[in-house]
């Protein structure tokens, strides 16, 4: 049996106009077995599909606008033995899960080999937090075929870190969470892998979640497709259902193969190859900077043109105008979870180079005699910034080893090498950088990172960075998504809109009585809203945001009701003191506590700060009835560093130790006050 389905061009239409909803447009078609890929023509589409034994090959349609910038085109050729993905998604939608399973079924580990979950997490700060910050490399071999394989963050305010990696791809595995459908970022990394070009496959995963519904989810994914403006044959793309945690994928949601065979099979037919050339002028774009004691700074990036040997003499390009010379001490190729030395390298792989130290990311690596470089990498604006100053109360240089202004500017300025979505300039003072970034979280990193490596310094709350356009002030507007249980709805929302939110949708989400809103609110409400939207939830709501655009200013925003309650001098807080503070509101600190004077103790009931000696000792009298009443003390708030810095307003600092996270009130806004 055999059926063919045709949609001419001129009618074509999002799968929600499809009359049965078993029919998840344009890949899987119920009941039917799909052959392993679809083919879709401009002009019309024909989905070719057979009961039984599908022997012939079908070809995957690619966009053409994913070719790199050589001048002569004629002398392009696909590279079939490597394949080039990034793996893109929204945050815990299981992309570095799922690369832990290609990993383990590609035989890169030893059978009796120890290996720990989420391996590709090998940084300490995203295993606490169980995100990931940093993309990274490996490869695969499959059928004859190296795959390299990068792995990428999925917050929002890591986006840069996606944006420049996909410089070094053809195609990307999107994945989608099988309950939770395309998400806020989700719609972000789709946007820039369309915008160069690449080939899409579709993994929705954890298709064995009990609420799964697989359906909606493509039917999803294919709208956001068209939303984007995607070109018909990206919007062809091919669905593989999958479970990362289980290591099985499928065609089809209900019919899963014992592996991830159908995966690896998608990847070699629906990504093409490197578009290269091999006999033209050497260009690499440095698209990664990574650091080794012994080697130095190691470019990481993907050979566009020529062949790369070890000891070649090489031309480092910013611009056409801006070139140095330099020499290729050593190479590297990614094969399985390591970097293995290599002699030589062709292009359309992916490669680290050593021996030029002062390589930047975007600097183009080319043939020393006749090299041009590649067009630079571009990354979105940041919308947030914070100041950084040297530390200044009176525990100063007492834990860290970095306390001086020199150490705190050249530690910011050497981030910039790495991290291009964050800016770094001076501030007001000498001793004040104002750095920004992509939202509070990208900058957060930064500080828990410094924080580790010994410095000591000051932090001041986020701040939105303004635009002027005709003299009207603009503002950043993110798109904001919450998953809330219906019972606690309504506090949600009320929170939303005295932060200015509007409200774009509402959906019931599964099962489990679970509400999906979604709004659109200025990057001011959002600051200081997640632990309100838990404290309004009890601790159940789920809150993903996304840059969206530059909006009209929205007017006043209250961001907290509560002041702070202020220790009153120096000293060591008490029981007997505390006992009587925590009736003035919730205190941060236990007994047995250095202070001093201005540090923040606590949270005051009311509005407006309550300055309170936490240091108080009962008096020693003569009293002959001298037993000690029992004092019985709440327990004390503990604060972590995104706490912190979400708690915090204009007046207030953070004060940022390798031991400890302490906030205080900004003596130079009490000074202003005193003048007054």
């Amino acid at each position: 049996m055999e059926m063919a389905i045709s949609f001419h061009h001129s009618s074509f239409k999002a799968p929600s106009i499809i009359p049965n909803p078993k029919f998840p447009f344009p890949t899987q078609l119920s009941g039917l077995s799909l052959s392993p890929i679809s083919s879709f023509n401009s002009r019309t589409a024909s989905l070719k599909f057979r009961s039984r034994n599908l022997t012939e090959p079908v070809k995957c349609s690619v966009s053409q606008a994913a070719q790199p910038a050589i001048e002569n085109r004629s002398q392009l050729k696909r590279r079939s033995d490597i394949r080039n993905i990034a793996i893109v998604a929204h945050v815990d939608h299981g992309k570095t899960t799922l690369v832990d399973a290609m990993l383990r079924q590609s035989k890169v580990f030893r059978d009796n080999q120890f290996i720990q979950d989420r391996v590709m997490d090998s940084n300490d700060l995203e295993r606490e937090r169980g995100i990931t910050i940093l993309s990274k490399n490996t490869s695969i071999t499959y059928k004859d075929t190296k795959i390299n394989i990068i792995d990428t963050p999925g917050h929002s305010d890591f986006g840069g870190e996606v944006e420049r990696i996909l410089n070094m791809v053809e195609g990307v595995l999107l994945v989608v969470d099988s309950v939770e459908g395309p998400m806020p970022q989700t719609r972000f990394v789709l946007k820039k892998a369309l915008e160069f070009g690449l080939a899409v496959v579709v993994v929705v995963n954890k298709i064995d979640r009990p609420s799964a519904r697989p359906d909606f989810v493509i039917n999803s994914t294919f709208e956001l497709f068209i939303e984007l403006n995607a070109t018909d044959e990206q919007c062809d793309f091919q669905a593989i259902y999958a479970s990362g945690i289980k290591g099985k994928a499928g065609l089809s949601p209900d019919n899963l193969a014992e592996d991830l065979g159908p995966l690896f099979e998608s990847i070699i037919r629906c990504i093409p190859g490197p578009h290269i050339d091999k006999d033209g002028a050497l260009q690499m774009l440095a698209t990664n900077i990574e650091y080794d004691e012994h080697k130095g700074r190691i470019a990481i990036g993907r050979l566009h043109a020529g062949v790369l040997q070890k000891g070649m003499e090489v031309r480092v390009c910013t611009s056409e105008d801006s070139c140095r010379f330099g020499r290729i001490s050593e190479l590297f190729v990614y094969e399985k979870f390591i970097r293995t030395p290599a002699e030589k390298v062709e292009a359309g792989d992916i490669c680290a180079v050593c021996g030029i130290e002062d390589i930047q990311i975007g600097e183009t690596i080319a043939d020393k005699a006749s090299g041009k470089p590649l067009p630079a990498i571009k990354v979105e604006e940041p919308t947030v910034k914070m100041a950084f100053s040297i530390n200044t109360s009176p525990f100063v240089g007492r834990e860290g080893k970095y306390v001086t202004s020199r150490n705190l500017r050249d530690r910011l300025y050497r981030e910039l090498e790495r991290n291009l979505a964050m800016k770094v300039e001076d501030g007001e003072t000498a001793d004040t950088f104002i750095v920004s970034g992509r939202g509070t979280l990208h900058i957060t990193i930064l500080i828990e990172n410094m924080r580790r490596e010994g410095f000591e310094f000051m932090v001041g709350p986020p701040k939105v960075i303004n635009k002027k356009v005709d003299d009207k002030l603009l503002e950043p507007y993110e798109i904001a998504t919450v998953e809330v249980p219906e019972e606690h709805m309504g506090a949600v929302v009320e929170l939303l809109g005295r932060r200015r939110g509007q409200m774009i949708d509402m959906q019931g989400v599964g099962s489990e009585g679970t509400t999906f809103l979604k709004y659109k609110i200025p990057t001011r409400g959002l600051l200081g809203l997640r632990n309100a939207i838990l404290t309004a939830s009890r601790g159940t709501a789920i809150l993903n945001t996304i840059f969206d655009s530059y909006g009209p200013w929205a007017g006043d925003i209250v961001t907290r009701d509560l002041g702070s309650l202020v220790a009153f001098e120096d000293g060591s807080s008490t029981s007997y003191a505390l006992a009587s503070s925590q009736e003035r509101g919730q205190m941060f600190i236990g007994p047995g506590v250095e202070v001093y004077k201005g540090q923040i103790v606590g949270i005051h009931q009311r509005p407006g700060d309550l300055s309170l000696n936490i240091c108080k000792k009962k008096a020693a009298t003569n009293v002959r009835s001298n037993k000690e009443q029992t004092v019985v003390l709440d327990t004390p708030l503990d604060y972590s560093l995104d706490d912190c810095i979400e708690y915090i307003q204009e007046d207030e600092l953070v004060e940022v130790t390798p031991s400890s996270i302490r906030m205080c009130k900004n003596p130079k806004f009490a000074a202003a006050k005193k003048s007054r």
